[in-house]
C-alpha cells in the first residue's frame, strides 16, 4: 500500500477524523475500518465496488448514521455530539435518493438549503439562492417543479441545495464540509465534468472540504486530490492517499477485476482504458 498522503498545514479543529471507524451495520458483517482523516481544501473521493460501505461511511461522516464502534470527529467535536441545527450549518450533504415528496419547486428546494441560517440570516439571502442555482445551471428552473425534472436536472438542483447550505463562511470560522453520495450518476458526460470542476473550485478557492463518493475512476483521478478505498479482502485499517497513487493497475485489477491501461490525457491528467 502506497505511503499515506502528507496533509496541509492545519489543525485538529479544521480536519474531519475517523477514529477507528467500523463500517457496517450493527449486528452485520463489518465492512471496513477506517482510520484517517479528510482535510480541508481538498477534494477526497471514496472508492470501491458495489456493496463495500461508501455511502455508509459517508452517512457516518455525515452524522446521519452511528458507527458500530469508532468515533467520527468534526471540528475537533465528535459529530454525534453536534446539534442538529449547528451540524447542518456546518457541512452540506446530497445523497443519492433525490425524490421529493411534495410539489416544490426548484427555487423552494434550494430555498430549504437556507433554513439551518434562520435564526442569524445573510444579509444576502435570496442573493444566495440565486447564485446557487446559477452555478449549477438550473435558474431557468426555478419556477418548475422539480418533480417534473429529468434526473439529472434533479440532482443538479440538489446539489444547488446543498451549496446554498453552505454558501458563505461561518461567523466562528469553522471548516465548511460538503458531503455528496455519487453526485454524477444522473448526469450526461458534460454536467459530470462541470459538477466535479465546480466542487472541486469551492475546496481550492474557499477550503471547504469536499468528500465525494464515485464510481468513476478516471473522473476521481481527474477532479480528486485523495482517495479512500473501500473493499472486501483488503488488509488494515482503511485510510487516505493521494488518488494517482491509489488508483494503479495492479489494484484495479484486484478490486474490480478489470484490466486497465494508463494513458495521459493531453492536459497531463493520467486516465485509465480499461476492459473486462
Amino acid at each position: 500500500m502506497n505511503a499515506a498522503v502528507a496533509s496541509p498545514v492545519t489543525t485538529t479543529a479544521d480536519l474531519l477524523v475517523c477514529d477507528q471507524l467500523d463500517v457496517g451495520v450493527s449486528g452485520r458483517h463489518l465492512l471496513a475500518t477506517v482510520h484517517t482523516q479528510f482535510v480541508p481544501g481538498r477534494v477526497t473521493a471514496i472508492l470501491g465496488p458495489n456493496g463495500a460501505g461508501k455511502s455508509t461511511l459517508l452517512a457516518m461522516l455525515s452524522g446521519q448514521r452511528a458507527p458500530r464502534s469508532g468515533h467520527v470527529w468534526m471540528g475537533g467535536q465528535p459529530v454525534s455530539g453536534k446539534g442538529a441545527q449547528a451540524l447542518a450549518r456546518q457541512r452540506a450533504v446530497l445523497p443519492q435518493d433525490t425524490a421529493v415528496a411534495f410539489d416544490f419547486t426548484v427555487q423552494e428546494v434550494v430555498e430549504m438549503g437556507r433554513f439551518p441560517h434562520r435564526q442569524q440570516p445573510s444579509r444576502h439571502e435570496a442573493r444566495i439562492v440565486t447564485e446557487a442555482m446559477q452555478a449549477t445551471g438550473v435558474a431557468h428552473l426555478a419556477g418548475r417543479s422539480i418533480n417534473t425534472l429529468s434526473g439529472g436536472e434533479r440532482a443538479r438542483s440538489h446539489l444547488a441545495r446543498a451549496l446554498a447550505q453552505i454558501w458563505e463562511p461561518l461567523p466562528e470560522g469553522a471548516t465548511r464540509w460538503l458531503l455528496l453520495d455519487e453526485p454524477t450518476a444522473a448526469l450526461d458526460l458534460a454536467h459530470q465534468h462541470h459538477t466535479l470542476a465546480l466542487v472541486r473550485r469551492w475546496a481550492v478557492e474557499q477550503g471547504v472540504g469536499v468528500v465525494v463518493v464515485l464510481h468513476d475512476l478516471n473522473l476521481a483521478l481527474r477532479y480528486a486530490h485523495d482517495s479512500l478505498l473501500l473493499a472486501p479482502g483488503l488488509a488494515g485499517p482503511r485510510s487516505v492517499h493521494a488518488t494517482a497513487h491509489l488508483l494503479t493497475p495492479a489494484t484495479i485489477a484486484q478490486v474490480w477485476g478489470v484490466n486497465s491501461t494508463p494513458v495521459l490525457a493531453a492536459d497531463g491528467v493520467p486516465q485509465y482504458l480499461v476492459a473486462a
